[in-house]
């Protein structure tokens, strides 16, 4: 856990490699956040406290949310480590971190099993785009090949499953919360039909 001291000077670091990312001056990042240029200035040495009153504003007019400007930096494990799945023939590396914005998730996976016979549905949409091989999505009375570069977009309320055709594929896919729940979650559960 960061001490308060770290949390500050990680806060002002933050603002002021923000504010120079935009090409802004105190004077415009003042000017945006109704706050005076020596105070801006204060905030960004270290010499004078950071107050939230001050913050909102600052975060506003960078195009950010408080939450994002005073998070942590603590990830003390960068890498995405792939979770492999041998009864689906998936294998699953989570992009999106858990309680990611939107409300999506955000998977790549590498489908090595043919399509399954069975079509299940479920409440939402799904989207994914071929980054390599051949996906066969089956969708109601439909049989469709998406091929490398091409993408796919369907209501989940429609019969589905999809598989890789002539070897192993590996999608980038968005899924709402009941997409994440059916397709990523435990096998049992319903998860089955990619």
């Amino acid at each position: 856990m960061k001490q308060d001291g770290e949390l500050d000077a990680l806060v002002r670091q933050r603002i002021r490699g923000l504010r120079t990312a935009r090409g802004w001056s105190l004077d415009e990042l003042a000017a945006r956040s109704y706050l005076s240029p020596s105070t801006l200035s204060r905030i960004e040495t270290g010499h004078r406290r950071i107050a939230l009153d001050q913050l909102t504003p600052i975060a506003r007019a960078l195009g950010i949310t408080l939450d994002q400007l005073v998070e942590s930096d603590n990830d003390d494990d960068v890498v995405i480590r792939p979770h492999r799945d041998e009864a689906r023939g998936t294998t699953t590396w989570l992009l999106s971190r858990e309680g990611a914005p939107y409300g999506v998730t955000v998977a790549k996976l590498r489908v090595t099993r043919p399509v399954p016979a069975d079509l299940r549905v479920h409440p939402g949409r799904d989207w994914f785009t071929v980054l390599s091989g051949t996906v066969v999505l089956r969708l109601g009375e439909r049989t469709i090949r998406v091929e490398a570069g091409e993408a796919a977009e369907f209501s989940t309320m429609v019969p589905h499953a999809f598989g890789a055709e002539g070897g192993p594929a590996e999608i980038l896919c968005i899924l709402d919360h009941d997409g994440e729940r059916t397709h990523l979650g435990p096998a049992g559960a319903g998860a089955g039909e990619r």
